[in-house]
């Protein structure tokens, strides 16, 4: 079912042989277009039209009502509840030692430095909804922002058919804080969060993962309004050697194909065995889950097995990758962990599924998908802030450093930037002989 290559000593992995199924074609950005340019130019009444046309809903108001959350709470049960709040607590336990701290310092001559750290004003968390249930996308998006600062907090949800949302999600959705709850969905959603409408407030950043066209409508707008990052379909990269257990691997990379089908799922391995050891359970796992269709079809249309002559070649191979997920089920995976440049999460140990940091571990499992962990981070609590520099010079520090600013004004042809330093330096020197 999985692709295999052997690689040779010596060899590196083609770029090319990586799956890379997120990139946006040219039809769904077409469509995401004209849907933002109609709710940039009619708002609400454009998101309505939306609505019905993609959920079938027909909505008396977007926002959700106090009485529909409290309905939500009350039917979802004591023991989701107490889950999503334990899940909740380590969210924002985590998140807690992201939190940046302004900073100031003075140097000898009267210079005042520093970095003043904001939070954002008003955050738009994205999350899928309409038939499916997603509470653990509203606390991994809602948490952090909350834990930053953000002062107002919005959520956008597709509704389903009858205008309803569901339960668990408007639960979570209590739990974490959210102060605002939209019944909209797909590039409609996004763009009345970067536009704003006449229900709906405009914010300063969008987060949350969507469906391609919720993906496309945040490139359009990324300008606009600040975006978290542009995900596509998700991945897991399993490194294991030896010591990994066929079941456990198998297991692993369908909890990442059952998502979608364009889902990609890789193995790296040290040890020539495991492949056929991982198809063997892989084959006895499926055969009672019930999403074997879409799980089967990402596995074999972008399921790939790396056989390596050594740790390096496996090592580097997975730096080629950089997976959104990666799990080392290996029996060194503590000495490897320094050893790995790219990946959005890093789980060690054979003990330690991806599941678990999907929900209840602490970090976001908001991250950097299609290889863009080579310059990407997970979403966290410096994504609701943003920094200021801060500066403040006196007279005698900007008679010690002035000049040298003006003289490189002065090789720039920025003329006024330097007399901005010199007429000050004159006019002081001015006030000092008349006194």
């Amino acid at each position: 079912m999985l692709r295999t290559i052997i690689l040779e000593r010596g060899k590196r992995l083609a770029e090319s042989d990586i799956v890379r199924s997120g990139g946006l074609d040219a039809e769904v950005l077409g469509v995401a277009a004209r849907i933002v340019e109609a709710v940039r130019e009619r708002g609400e009444a454009a998101v309505r039209e939306y609505t019905e046309k993609f959920d079938g809903a027909v909505l008396d108001t977007l926002l959700v009502t106090p009485e529909e959350i409290d309905a939500a709470v009350a039917m979802v049960g004591r023991e989701f509840l107490d889950a999503i709040s334990f899940a909740a607590g380590a969210i924002a336990e985590y998140h807690e030692r992201q939190v940046p701290h302004s900073w100031f310092t003075t140097q000898e001559g009267g210079i005042f430095l520093g970095q003043k750290v904001t939070p954002l004003r008003r955050v738009g968390c994205y999350v899928p909804g309409g038939r499916a249930c997603y509470p653990s996308s509203v606390l991994m998006t809602a948490i952090p922002a909350r834990v930053a600062g953000v002062d107002q907090v919005v959520m956008v949800v597709p509704p389903a058919p009858d205008g309803t949302v569901n339960p668990y999600t408007l639960a979570a959705a209590a739990e974490a804080g959210v102060d605002e709850i939209y019944k909209v969905g797909g590039a409609q959603a996004v763009a009345a969060l970067a536009f704003g409408t006449e229900s709906i407030p405009r914010v300063d950043k969008i987060v949350g993962p969507g469906n391609a066209y919720v993906t496309a409508a945040k490139k359009l707008v990324m300008g606009d309004v600040g975006i978290d990052m542009l995900a596509g379909p998700s991945e897991i990269c399993v490194l294991a050697d030896d010591t990994a257990l066929p079941a456990f691997v198998a297991i692993d990379l369908m909890a990442q194909a059952e998502h979608d089908p364009r889902a990609a799922t890789y193995l790296v391995t040290t040890e020539p065995d495991l492949p056929a050891q991982v198809e063997e359970a892989l084959a006895v796992l499926l055969a009672d889950s019930p999403r074997r269709e879409v799980t089967e079809r990402a596995l074999r249309d972008n399921g790939l097995v790396v056989v390596c002559p050594d740790i390096v070649a496996a090592l580097d191979t997975v730096d080629l990758i950089a997976p959104e997920h990666l799990e080392i089920q290996m029996a060194e995976a503590f000495e490897l962990l320094g050893s790995v440049r790219n990946a959005g999460a890093i789980f060690l140990g054979h003990f330690t599924p991806e599941t678990i940091g999907d929900y209840v571990a602490g970090p976001s499992h908001v991250l950097p998908t299609g290889g863009t962990a080579r310059f990407s981070s997970p979403l966290g609590v410096e994504d609701f802030v943003k920094k200021s520099s801060v500066l403040s010079y006196s007279y005698e520090a900007l008679a010690l450093d002035g000049p040298t600013a003006a003289l490189i004004a002065d090789a720039e042809g920025l003329d006024a930037h330097a007399r901005a330093v010199r007429l000050r330096l004159a006019a002081m020197r001015e006030i000092a002989e008349e006194g």
